[in-house]
């Protein structure tokens, strides 16, 4: 009844309704099923409903599980994949649960054994779906699909069907799809045990510092790691980043922070965590207020010798004059910068010649932007002046 209630988004069921499966209302009344009073014109009758849509939920899952022929349980699960309305996602990530040996060892003591084949079955179909969703990414609903079938991995609480489910994935990408908290913390149990991933793309996916602090075991675990465009972030969330860099074992090789609401006081950490940290090589920093106090504690990092960035982008950061020069006087010793973004900034031509300093006597840069400022067209031409006067050079004002 729970089951045929979820597939026709029923909640409400009547006298006839349990008669049809052989149930009496006083047996479940205390814990299963409230009574309501209907009134119909100048008639009242009773009619019940469960708690709570998740306990019916829940309810169906347990009967499917313990009653369909495991032969069948495939063609339920795949069936109930395929609606696209949502109607059965709750009901499939409890059936996923259910497959998991600490679930059935709790509940076996008031429900008897678990059919084993059963169990089987539900695993294989979860690995089987994970692996189909994960190859058909990169549209919103090929996303949220994705994402959906690595709440039933989580909710089976079984590392080595992550393993073996995610091992050939070396990109999980949910750009622009809201993430939950709880969305945040299934991904970490996805990446937690593969060592495959390589890349944590979630630009723009609306997360805050909760959904960051689930996410936290895992983040030193990916090469890459986007985060750009969360503005709920701050400097609190960037916090937590800076914890996975100083994580021994961290793999962070591309940090991604454009826009995500850092300021001056939030970099102070973020610097320091790079202090100590030797896998980062590029850095997008653009689109935060970190203002000529917050670039000068960047400039701070990249003083260290054994540093190892690459590439940064302090785009759209309120710089002034006053702070690109403190930048160029960082970036003197530097021999490792190759790409260098400054664009949609505050600089004026009274920083041009510490810019084409810069230019002419780091040797290792090979690009630098600098359209959106507010040179005059004499600073323009004396900065794209440069452009080829050291092979495979670009400047770009």
């Amino acid at each position: 009844m729970a089951f045929t209630g979820v597939a026709e988004k029923n909640i409400v069921f009547t006298d006839g309704d349990l008669i049809k499966y052989n149930l009496q209302p006083s047996q479940f009344l205390s814990g299963f099923l409230m009574e309501l009073l209907e009134r119909e014109d100048s008639a009242r009758s009773v009619v019940y409903t469960f708690p709570h849509l998740t306990i019916q939920e829940f309810v169906a899952a347990l009967a499917q599980f313990l009653t369909v022929d495991p032969g069948d349980i495939v063609k339920l699960l795949s069936e109930a994949h395929g609606t696209t309305d949502g109607r059965f996602e709750v009901f499939l990530r409890f059936v996923a649960g259910l497959s998991s040996p600490r679930t059935a060892w709790i509940l076996e003591e008031f429900l008897g054994k678990f059919p084993h084949q059963t169990i089987c079955r539900v695993s294989d179909w979860v690995k089987e779906e994970v692996k189909r969703r994960a190859g058909k990414t990169g549209s919103e609903a090929g996303n949220r699909r994705f994402l959906n079938t690595l709440h039933y991995l989580f909710e089976s609480q079984n590392p080595a069907l992550a393993q073996q489910t995610l091992g050939s994935v070396e990109t999980l990408s949910f750009r622009g799809l809201g993430l939950t908290p709880i969305d945040c913390a299934v991904l970490s149990h996805a990446i937690r045990p593969c060592d495959t991933i390589k890349c944590l793309d979630l630009w723009s996916c609306h997360i805050q510092c909760e959904g960051l602090q689930r996410l936290g075991p895992a983040l030193h675990k990916c090469q890459g790691l986007g985060l750009g465009d969360n503005k709920d972030l701050g400097d609190s969330g960037v916090k937590l980043v800076s914890d996975a860099l100083r994580n021994p074992d961290c793999k962070i090789q591309a940090l991604r922070l454009g826009s995500v609401g850092l300021t001056d006081s939030g970099a102070e950490d973020l610097v320091s965590a790079l202090s100590t940290n030797n896998t980062v090589t590029e850095l997008d920093l653009s689109g935060n207020k970190l203002g000529d106090s917050g670039v000068k504690l960047v400039s701070d990092a990249l003083r260290n010798p054994h540093s190892k960035i690459h590439t940064l982008w302090l785009g759209s950061v309120d710089l002034t004059d006053s702070g690109a020069e403190d930048l160029v006087s960082a970036l003197s010793t530097n021999t490792s910068l190759t790409d260098l973004n400054l664009m949609g900034n505050s600089l004026t031509d009274r920083c041009v010649p510490a810019l084409r300093r810069l230019i002419l006597n780091l040797s290792s840069l090979e690009q630098i932007w600098l359209v959106g400022n507010k040179f005059s067209a004499d600073g323009q031409n004396q900065l794209q002046s440069l452009q080829g006067t050291r092979r495979g050079l670009s400047v770009d004002v």
